[in-house]
């Protein structure tokens, strides 16, 4: 009888010891492990063909502080010993030995999960549960490989570094993904923290930071002339701690970036101060007895966490601080970059000989006179060419920045970083944006029974004060009112597309040229369009299940998450074929399939107004003349997998890609 021989040594990390239900393990466990003894476990496990038995045995030292390498005082370590019962015990070696069909049946199996479980019937049981001619069910084989996908999968302290994040600060997507994404990472396991400004506005509003309590720590971070002091906040909440950096810079009216004057003068102060205290935070707070230690994983989003990877490579790793940590680089929209005059290095708290990491050049063109040199720095430059990878929300996307017209003057930085350029679609919140539970809207339907959509229709329609006509394509468009999202193509389309038996409703905020318009075009087509301006969610919500079709023809879209929205509710999304939204929309094929048809929606190029009218049209006409079509696009949306636990999973791979390599940018303090 062959067999095979490896060695399992599973050194969890102490981060995730504090919540034992990340483990799975029963409360006994935890009872007997705070004594310092040693827990022991004997369970069975099938890997494909394979019978294997294993005993699990865990000891752990009391101690509280963090040693530099990000592991705790607390030793942890679990070694799964893997062989018959007759094998005697191994310090180390697991031995996977083939499946017998003598002797197997005897053997009273236990498929002990990770999840505290007890040991459950034998082989008679498994005949009865519908076993196959070996003697195993496919629901446990399933959840044997579910056991051992736990056992083998590295677990991360993993820090979050944004200026947003829903539901505490959000004003577009990047809120939408830091406030969601770290809680998919921590229920796999992972210790997570995200770190984000505390906002105060002086409003009823601030009371969402009701549930963050003052952290009792306090620290200078060295930028702008002198040490800065700030404090943080810290609220755990969905198995995610929240930090928040206070400082009075963050208490001021508007959004987290400007006010109806415009963006903010002191914008790079405020996030160099974010980035400084984020690089403090996993080696001072004490979050749940004991800090993250130095062995982190930073996920910098978008320019305002940009100076992270900077600051782990030219202040901490000569010091040999952070030297086993990893930086990835998220980019949400290239188009914003925290470009400043180049004076303003000094004020970053960064050395002398690090300026050429965000050292930029303006092209002749873009300068503002003759004898203007040009010289900038340029925050998101300097963590493309320091982070270990960066990432972009969509694979289209980065593939997009790597070009002249998506890049905004970084595409040949980028292009020579490719090979560690990836790009992962985002997620939704599948419980706020499930039509079978939505408590915004009127009626709740699913994929297999549509019937609430048309009265969500109906109930939308006579809120906005149309006339109620379930038989009529009702298009939607929800965002900003601005150049990027494409307005100006639905303003010069509104009116040949009015001519048409359609309806149009438009929700958004933005520019006031767009607002007047939308206004203007509500009492030129009464019957026809309606316009609110503003942000309204419950809104939102009835309008994504009310309308037939949505709308959006942007410029660019990083990822875009309405479309994603549309599709969860059977709304057909009609979008430019550009960065995410290529990624997500398959333009509709009814000859696939055998017939039955393939796709969830039209993707048009070019971005003309032409094109998107033709789309349009197409889509008006299948709504109105083929309903198999039209459903089938509907249900096929609807199943679409847009979790978030999806996405986790392509993260985790990133994580580990970044793990591969040492570090992308470091220094000795000799050369220093």
């Amino acid at each position: 009888m062959g067999s095979l021989s490896l060695l399992v040594s599973s050194h969890i990390n102490a981060s995730i010891c504090r919540n034992p239900r990340n483990l799975g393990y029963p409360s006994e466990y935890w009872q007997i492990r705070q004594l310092g003894l040693t827990f022991s476990r004997r369970k069975w496990f099938k890997i494909g063909s394979l019978c294997v038995q294993g005993r699990s045995a865990v000891r752990r030292t009391c101690g509280l502080q963090c040693s530099q390498d990000g592991s705790s005082m607390v030793e942890d370590e679990e070694k799964i010993v893997f062989g018959s019962s007759e094998d005697g015990p191994f310090t180390s070696p697991v031995m996977l030995q083939p499946k017998f069909e003598s002797g197997l049946n005897s053997v009273e199996k236990e498929v002990d999960s990770l999840h505290g479980g007890t040991p459950k019937n034998g082989p008679k049981k498994l005949k009865e549960d519908g076993a196959n001619e070996k003697g195993h069910t496919e629901k446990q084989d399933s959840e044997s490989d579910e056991v051992v996908e736990k056992i083998t999968r590295v677990l991360r302290s993993i820090v979050f570094v944004t200026s947003e994040a829903a539901p505490y600060s959000k004003t577009g997507g990047l809120g939408d993904v830091c406030g969601s994404l770290p809680i998919a990472l921590a229920g796999r396991g992972h210790r997570v923290m995200v770190v984000s400004p505390r906002y105060l506005h002086g409003t009823p509003a601030d009371k969402i930071y009701a549930g963050a309590l003052d952290a009792d720590c306090g620290i200078k971070v060295h930028c702008f002339g002198g040490g800065q002091e700030v404090v943080f906040f810290h609220e755990y909440r969905a198995g995610v701690d929240w930090v928040f950096v206070d400082h009075p810079a963050f208490h001021r009216p508007g959004n987290p970036y400007g006010d109806s004057f415009g963006a903010f003068g002191d914008n790079q102060f405020r996030f160099a101060l974010l980035c400084h205290a984020a690089c403090e935070a996993p080696l001072v707070l004490p979050l749940g007895g004991f800090t993250y230690g130095e062995k982190c994983l930073f996920l910098a989003n978008d320019w305002h966490a940009g100076l992270v990877p900077v600051l782990l490579a030219a202040k901490y790793r000569p010091y040999g601080v952070y030297k086993d940590a990893r930086s990835i680089l998220v980019i949400h929209n290239i188009a914003h970059q925290g470009v400043e005059p180049a004076v303003t290095y000094s004020n970053l708290g960064l050395p002398p000989e690090w300026y050429g990491a965000l050292e930029w050049v303006f092209p002749q063109w873009a300068r503002c006179h003759a004898l203007d040199p040009g010289q900038a720095v340029n925050v998101l430059k300097g963590a493309i060419v320091t982070a270990d990878r960066v990432l972009t929300v969509s694979q289209g996307y980065a593939w997009e920045i790597t070009t002249v017209e998506g890049g905004y003057g970084l595409d040949n930085i980028l292009t020579d970083r490719k090979f560690v350029l990836s790009g992962i679609t985002n997620g939704i919140d599948m419980n706020e944006w499930d039509p079978s539970s939505d408590e915004h809207i009127t009626a709740h339907f699913s994929a297999d029974d549509f019937s609430g959509k048309v009265q969500c229709k109906i109930a939308l329609q006579k809120e906005l004060g149309l006339p109620q006509r379930p038989d009529v394509p009702l298009i939607g468009f929800i965002g900003r009112l601005d150049y990027q999202k494409g307005i100006d193509l639905i303003q010069s389309a509104a009116p040949d597309l009015m001519q048409d038996d359609v309806q149009f409703v438009m929700l958004g905020s933005g520019s006031k040229h767009y607002e007047d318009w939308m206004r203007t075009a509500e009492s030129l087509y009464k019957d026809k369009f309606r316009g609110w301006v503003g942000f309204n969610v419950p809104i939102s919500h009835r309008i994504t299940a009310g309308c037939d079709i949505l709308l959006m023809p942007s410029r660019f879209e990083p990822c875009g998450l309405n479309q994603l929205y549309a599709m969860r509710y059977g709304t057909v999304p009609v979008v430019h074929c550009t960065g995410g939204l290529r990624d997500t929309v398959e333009t509709f094929n009814p000859f696939s399939n055998e017939g039955e048809g393939a796709g969830t929606g039209w993707a048009f190029s070019p971005l003309t107004t032409e094109a998107m009218l033709a789309a349009l049209r197409t889509a008006i006409k299948t709504y109105q003349e083929y309903k198999p079509s039209w459903e089938g696009l509907m249900k096929r949306g609807m199943e679409r997998d847009s979790s978030w636990e999806n996405a986790a999973l392509q993260y985790e791979e990133v994580f580990e890609w970044a793990f591969m390599d040492p570090p992308y940018a470091q220094t000795d303090k000799k050369e220093a």
